[in-house]
């Protein structure tokens, strides 16, 4: 009988684990794999969060988290500690997700050791290693070092074939994030957040907003909030939910320019479940977030996205997200737009049809992959 391949699946933050959760649910399904999730505590709260959803532990954590942590500290310290659990359980196989510092990180300690990497969510670009940042930098250096490349699109694809990528290494398989929305709308569950239940008992429709991004931070950031300001001021009809990221920089402009208007909301982040039920909820959604171009286009949901440029252009020239960036006449004059005119409004929800970013299998094809390669 053959022993089990070991599978080290490494995520540091809530959208790692709720995009790779799954990823982990499908493999670990398959007999002939043994999978270990390995969690670096990038995000230590959410991330559990996101975890207990879908009902997977992290069977090692690294618990790197500190308070205003710097981007020193996150790599150094995920590519030790990351390094030292590959060295004491040996895998047959990393794979992380996305973007993130803990991604690259994971990334290069597999690399160190000669483990082949699995990199889901791989070419992704938008041809400015500065936005977003470090992001952008993160995802292309580790399309670089890894084995199996896992493209969500066509377009994906193309870019890491551009690069002089090895086409036998790369596999269009959808985003893994239309899995697990589809599999959470699915679920049916109602809103366990006070902060959301209060908004959806609420007589008025709700734009959702979401902001986190270092290069949101500051100036632009004030931005964002002024204009959602001006939006409900001229649009008396709506109010928003603010789900506040949990840096300091960013839930302190919220509150200084948003915390006294009685129609938004400011409340924790959200749940994975309720997340959903607040993104299929609302009317328009504003967000500097990749996933949420993603999860908006599934939806059908109109969407502002508040960044110069996007590594997800599918969103763009389909048309069902329009780029607005961070200043703060361009916010208001688009979504003025959207909130005055109905067809204006029905033109954008149209171009959702076809949903670019997958079908709900990418899981599934994932494994496929591994088990052909690894079995």
């Amino acid at each position: 009988m053959k022993q089990a391949k070991l599978i080290h699946v490494v995520i540091g933050t809530r959208p790692e684990a709720i995009k790779m959760a799954p990823v982990i649910k499908e493999i670990q399904s398959r007999p002939g794999f043994n999978v270990r999730v390995i969690a670096t505590g990038q995000h230590s709260d959410m991330l559990t969060q996101a975890l207990d959803y879908f009902s997977i532990r992290a069977d090692v954590n690294l618990a790197i988290m500190k308070d205003r942590q710097s981007l020193d500290h996150i790599t150094t310290s995920v590519m030790e500690g990351a390094g030292r659990v590959f060295d004491e359980e040996k895998p047959d196989a990393v794979l992380v997700h996305g973007d993130t510092t803990t991604t690259f990180a994971a990334g290069i300690a597999a690399f160190y050791r000669k483990i082949p990497l699995g990199h889901v969510e791989a070419g992704l670009r938008s041809r400015n290693m500065l936005l977003p940042f470090p992001e952008e930098m993160n995802r292309a250096l580790t399309d670089r070092l890894a084995r199996w490349r896992f493209a969500p699109t066509e377009l994906s694809k193309e870019n890491l074939l551009e690069e002089g990528t090895d086409p036998e290494t790369v596999y269009v398989t959808g985003n893994t994030v239309v899995d697990a929305l589809f599999a959470t709308i699915n679920g049916g569950e109602g809103p366990k957040d006070e902060s959301l239940s209060a908004r959806l008992a609420g007589d008025k429709p709700f734009l959702l907003l979401t902001a986190h991004r270092r290069e949101s931070w500051g100036e632009p950031m004030e931005n964002i909030c002024h204009a959602l300001a001006d939006i409900l001021q001229k649009h008396p009809e709506y109010g928003a939910l603010i789900p506040m990221h949990k840096n300091p920089a960013v839930r302190q402009t919220m509150r200084d320019i948003l915390g006294g208007n009685d129609r938004v909301i400011l409340c924790d982040p959200l749940d994975y479940p309720d997340f959903v039920l607040a993104l299929n909820s609302c009317a328009l959604i504003l967000s500097d977030s990749g996933g949420v171009q993603e999860e908006a286009t599934a939806l059908k949901k109109p969407l502002l996205i508040l960044r110069d440029v996007t590594e997800r252009p599918e969103a763009l020239e389909r048309g069902s997200g329009l780029l607005v960036g961070t200043k703060r006449e361009r916010i208001i004059a688009t979504a003025d737009e959207l909130l005055s005119d109905k067809n204006a409004y029905e033109r954008v929800r149209s171009k959702c049809e076809g949903n670019p970013f997958g079908d709900g299998r990418a899981s599934v094809r994932i494994a496929d992959i591994l088990s052909a390669a690894l079995v």
